[in-house]
Order: structure tokens, then C-alpha cells, then sequence
């Protein structure tokens, strides 16, 4: 059975991707940085049928990947498949001005944003490369694609972060590995920070995300048949004609 490891497992998303794996047969390991929740989540597989675990882990702090994926390796068996997606969405940046950032807000947002990605790479990939098979979905805001001044420093991290996902893609492809890059823009339904701006049985206040239409395509990714997917209702779109 293979497995796959959701990093930054939450209620939108992150549980639509751990679903539509499960839904392929895939045994799933969980991450967040809380446990609270690790019961429903588990409840929620357990109608798959496929075996589940849930790790707290902060994958910013250090120890903290290494920890997390040992222990669903431990449990599971080896990692095909890490979707990365802890802290993704440019709607959970806060609102700071390009302008008023300097050198040590982008190197601290880009510390907080691709190291975590690149670590998370030099643990899983050895094995991966070695057996000839395996991917890596990473999950970059659209700051990586369009220019958004008010997302400060994490509009650059997340391009850096796209842009190690390309390159870390060009490098293992012929090993057999694949590196997905899946870039979000907009409000994901279900997730916290949706059920922080909606109130109950009212309309989101922003153009929104289907998460399971996401986690499709975060499935298209790891199976190699697609390289990157853009979701984007955040930025303006050109008129046609």
C-alpha cells in the first residue's frame, strides 16, 4: 500500500487532499501543529478504509519534519507521496506594504517558507530516487505569479519557493520522481481562515476555492501528469477579445 504525507492538515484542504488519496487506496499520514482536531480527521478516514495517523508536529520549529515523518514511516511504511502545504494561502500573510519591507522581513519570510520545503525534500528524496519512484507537491501563493505589494515579504518567499519547486522538478525527473508545483490565489471553502471570515450560512465575502477541485488536481500532480496547476480568483483576470 503506498502512503502519503499531508503536510499542514486542515479542515479545507489539506483534508480534501488526505480524502481523494484515501479514495486511490492511499494510506495517510496527517500533520498539523494541533491535535485537537486529529480525532475527527481520523474518524472522517476511517470511512476510507485505508490506515491513518495524525502527528502534531510545527514544521517551522526545528526537529520538527524529521520527527513527523519518521513517525509515519514508523507507522506506515515508506512515504510515496508529501503534499506540502503548510501555510500556502497569500490570504494568511499579513498586511504589509513591499515598500515598507526590508532585507530582514524578506529573509525571515523566506526562512519560514522554503526551508521547511527544501528539508522536507532532503529527507523524503534520497529514498524516492533510490527506488525510482515517489513525488512532492509544493503549494506556493499567486504572489509567486502576479505582483501583490501588499503581501510585503512573503510575495518574493513565495516565488522563491515556486521556483524551487520547478527547479528541485527539472533535477529528479529522470529518476522517476515528480515535483509538482500547485499555485493557490483566493479563499479555500471549509478551510480556517474561510470559517473565520464567513459567518454561518452566509456567502464568503471573497471569491472562493473548492478544495476538492484542488485536491484533483494536487492528485494530477503526484501522478506526473501534470506539472503545475494555477488556481487563481484573487488577481483581476485579462478581458478576452
Amino acid at each position: 500500500m503506498s502512503t502519503i504525507a499531508v503536510l499542514g492538515a486542515g479542515p479545507g484542504l489539506g483534508m480534501s487532499v488526505a480524502q481523494r488519496f484515501a479514495k486511490e487506496g492511499y494510506a495517510v499520514g496527517l500533520v498539523s501543529r494541533s491535535a485537537d482536531r486529529h480525532p475527527g480527521y481520523l474518524e472522517t478516514l476511517a470511512a476510507s478504509g485505508v490506515p491513518a495517523v495524525a502527528v502534531a508536529a510545527d514544521l517551522r520549529e526545528p526537529g520538527g519534519i524529521s520527527r513527523a515523518l519518521a513517525e509515519i514511516t514508523a507507522q506506515l511504511g515508506p512515504i510515496d507521496v508529501v503534499y506540502h502545504g503548510p501555510g500556502a494561502n497569500d490570504l494568511s500573510a499579513p498586511t504589509v506594504d513591499i515598500l515598507a519591507t526590508g532585507p530582514a522581513e524578506i529573509r525571515r519570510a523566506t526562512a519560514e517558507i522554503v526551508e521547511p520545503a527544501a528539508e522536507v525534500a532532503s529527507l523524503v528524496l534520497p529514498a524516492m530516487r533510490s527506488r525510482g519512484s515517489g513525488s512532492l507537491v509544493y503549494v506556493s501563493g499567486v504572489s509567486a505569479l502576479v505582483p501583490l505589494p501588499f503581501l510585503g515579504p512573503y510575495a518574493p518567499a513565495s516565488g522563491a519557493l515556486r521556483t524551487y519547486a520547478r527547479t528541485l522538478a527539472a533535477a529528479v525527473a529522470e529518476d522517476g520522481v515528480h515535483v509538482g508545483s500547485l499555485v493557490l490565489g483566493g479563499l479555500i471553502e471549509r478551510g480556517d481562515i474561510h470559517q473565520m471570515l464567513t459567518e454561518p450560512g452566509t456567502p464568503a465575502p471573497y471569491a472562493t476555492l473548492d478544495p476538492d477541485e484542488i485536491a484533483d488536481a494536487v492528485w494530477r500532480l503526484a501522478s506526473g501528469l501534470e506539472d503545475e496547476v494555477v488556481f487563481d480568483v484573487l488577481t483581476p483576470q485579462p478581458a478576452e477579445g
